[in-house]
């Protein structure tokens, strides 16, 4: 069976140097919050742009919760993002006190502006943008709107590491960016981590705060706090692969130019990159009427699959009980999910692998 990712491959390319970060670590005799987290924060800030900064926390749904205290999201506050997201996104926003107002994604799958102004209201404070699938968003009509009416920008860049928009990466775009370091991830480690960024470095300082119990310097309390903290050892693993992205990146747009050249069957919708945007293919999502007859399929000729997601985050019981959704709400969100299929994209694939998937996905002659 190949897979729909095997993260051990990505371990084996970089074995040595992984295993040695690992040693260092354990041996320096410090664990938390020391210099492998502040140079990983240097390294990973540079390497997105000049002039932004970035504090490492526990996980990415705990980057969304902070980042957003950090920037000064209240109780109550309406936060506009796109019906398709993910859990997490939403959860960050509920665990804030704040409120998701979801709208419908564009046909890239991100948050298409052109719903935005119908879903202000006087208690709007911010657009929280997710980039689905390693792709940026098209942003350039949502930093107008969101300018225009003094709306605060927010990223989810879980899915979007070096994804650039207009030469610009995400996590660059707004007031601040939310990443997660998960072990899936394109920028992944070997466990759970995640980071906020910003060009603002006040937010940054605040989320340094907030993320170690509310202290600004040992034994001192300034604020309710949490311990949301990344730890030396991820920090230090997430330095190694940082220095390989370009590699691992080339290799997941080459196993794309691939499908994307080769795959040629009618019943398969492959997906579309727009103007302005590179692909970095955190997963290559199709879209196929028979969702579940497609995935047997390939099952059964030895190819994995996955749905990234099945049901939309307004339709899962929390927030049925919580806001009273109901499926119809937002159709276009609905027929997205019940018609994409991720075929297998990872670190590293063999060609013949490749070639297996690209075979088997044209031989499907629907049922």
């Amino acid at each position: 069976m190949i897979p729909i990712n095997d993260l051990s491959r990505g371990f084996r390319l970089y074995q040595q140097e992984y295993e040695a970060k690992a040693l260092e670590v354990l041996r320096s005799g410090w664990y938390v919050l020391g210099k492998e987290v502040s140079s990983f924060e240097e390294e990973f800030a540079a390497a997105l742009g000049e002039g932004c900064y970035c504090a490492g926390v526990d996980n990415g749904l705990d980057a969304i919760l902070v980042g957003l205290m950090a920037a000064g999201i209240q109780p109550e506050d309406e936060i506009i993002v796109q019906a398709n997201g993910y859990i997490a996104t939403m959860l960050g926003i509920m665990q804030c006190g704040a409120v998701p107002v979801f709208v419908e994604p564009d046909e890239y799958y991100q948050l298409d502006a052109a719903n935005i102004e119908a879903a202000i209201t006087e208690k709007t404070k911010a657009v929280l943008v997710t980039h689905l699938y390693g792709l940026a968003t098209r942003m350039d009509p949502i930093l107008e709107i969101c300018q225009r009416r003094g709306l605060l920008l927010f990223e989810d860049c879980a899915q979007s590491h070096f994804a650039p928009w207009q030469g610009v990466y995400t996590g660059l775009l707004g007031d601040a960016s939310f990443f997660s370091f998960y072990p899936t991830k394109n920028l992944g480690g070997f466990g759970d981590g995640g980071g906020v960024v910003s060009r603002k470095k006040e937010i940054i300082d605040r989320v340094k705060v907030i993320r170690n119990y509310g202290s600004d310097y040992r034994y001192h309390n300034i604020e309710i706090g949490y311990n949301d903290r990344l730890d030396e050892l991820q920090a230090g693993l997430l330095r190694v692969k940082l220095k390989h992205m370009p590699a691992l990146l080339a290799n997941r747009d080459h196993i794309a130019q691939r499908y994307l050249r080769e795959i040629n069957n009618p019943l398969v919708e492959l997906p579309k990159t727009p103007a302005g945007c590179k692909h970095t293919w955190y997963q290559f999502t199709v879209r196929v009427a028979n969702q579940a007859g497609f995935r047997e399929f390939l099952k059964e000729r030895g190819v994995g699959t996955d749905i990234a997601w099945k049901t939309p985050p307004y339709l899962q019981p929390c927030m049925v009980e919580k806001f009273g959704y109901r499926r119809g709400d937002f159709p276009k969100t609905e027929a997205i999910c019940d018609t994409i299929v991720s075929l297998p994209m990872m670190d590293f694939m063999e060609e013949e692998e490749i070639s297996k998937v690209i075979q088997e996905v044209n031989c499907y002659a629907g049922l």
